[in-house]
């Protein structure tokens, strides 16, 4: 089987690499707007499906991964800040309270016509930051290309105070779902890992799953 990640996002590359998966690297550039009155699960799952579709559509034979994330306090859908500004901004926004991180995730194989989309939440609090760490923080640059203006696995990681839910959605792509979601799709994981030189039989469960986004 091919595989192809339809995206350029350094973190999904690193994720995907993590679990031994073999694939090749295609980023699939669409627009990135947010609807009015579309919520934050329909936004990711639809941007997740764009990105898919455009992939697929050269590569009909190959497995796409494809994904999305965005950040939510409140009302306000907090992805990559405009600037430094806008960086401090969000973090003062998200400073000492609880937001919410939203990861749609497309796996699509044009040629079998399987498309299946999902979405994963997890909740996020963070600490108490005053103006000096913000200020150090987004100095390091780490903010500037991040939704929420952090980054879990990196220099962020010490000033989240608790996750629940999947630490890896906050990254940028959750594996326990993508797991899910490649074997209801009937893609072998553990064969196509390479880890390992026994794969158990597949079950299905399917609903263990969040619901379809369509």
């Amino acid at each position: 089987m091919t595989f192809i990640l339809a995206s350029g996002s350094p973190r999904r590359r690193e994720l995907l690499s993590s679990i031994g998966l073999t694939f090749d690297v295609m980023p699939s550039d669409i627009p990135e707007v947010h609807q009015p009155g579309e919520s934050p699960e329909e936004y990711v799952a639809r941007l997740s499906r764009g990105k898919a579709a455009v992939i697929a559509a050269t590569h009909p034979d190959a497995w796409i991964i494809a994904a999305d994330t965005t950040v939510l306090f409140g009302d306000e859908l907090l992805e990559k800040p405009l600037d430094s500004d806008d960086a401090k901004r969000m973090l003062a926004t998200i400073s000492g309270k609880t937001h919410m991180v939203y990861t749609g995730v497309t796996v699509q194989n044009a040629a079998s016509g399987w498309h299946d989309t999902r979405v994963a939440e997890t909740e996020v609090r963070m600490l108490p930051l005053d103006a000096r760490d913000i200020a150090w923080y987004v100095s390091t640059g780490e903010p500037l290309d991040k939704a929420g203006a952090y980054a879990a696995q990196g220099i962020g990681a010490i000033f989240i105070d608790s996750i629940h839910g999947s630490y890896t959605n906050v990254v940028g792509l959750p594996l326990a779902l993508l797991f899910q979601m490649l074997r209801r799709a009937g893609v072998d994981f553990v064969r196509e890992s390479g880890v390992g030189s026994r794969a158990p039989e597949l079950t299905d469960r399917s609903d263990m799953l969040p619901p379809t986004y369509e």
